[in-house]
């Protein structure tokens, strides 16, 4: 299986942004694009949709995802979830 290429639709990424302003979580324009192999560009050749990074902070003593000593910020979970439960309203309501 190929390399795929994450672009996200229009609609969908304004929804995300959307969902963003509603729980008040700070959007963030200035990350450089990544590199990082996600098999999520085969879902949006198949269907709409927005990737979205949530934060989890600064790194700390390297612990970086997916590294043995990685360590989740369990103080996002709040406005990570709020946030999904944003996405899911506004969508819904929108059908």
């Amino acid at each position: 299986m190929g390399v795929g290429t994450v672009i996200n639709t229009p609609a969908e990424a304004g929804l995300a942004r959307m969902a963003a302003d509603q729980v008040q979580a700070p959007v963030r324009r200035d990350l450089a694009p990544s590199m990082a192999g996600e098999d999520f560009a085969f879902y949006l050749q198949q269907r709409p949709g927005a990737f979205v990074w949530i934060g989890n902070g600064e790194l700390r003593d390297g612990a970086e995802l997916h590294g043995p000593r990685y360590d989740f910020n369990d103080a996002i979970l709040p406005v990570a979830s709020g946030w999904m439960a944003e996405v899911a309203k506004t969508a819904l309501s929108a059908k």
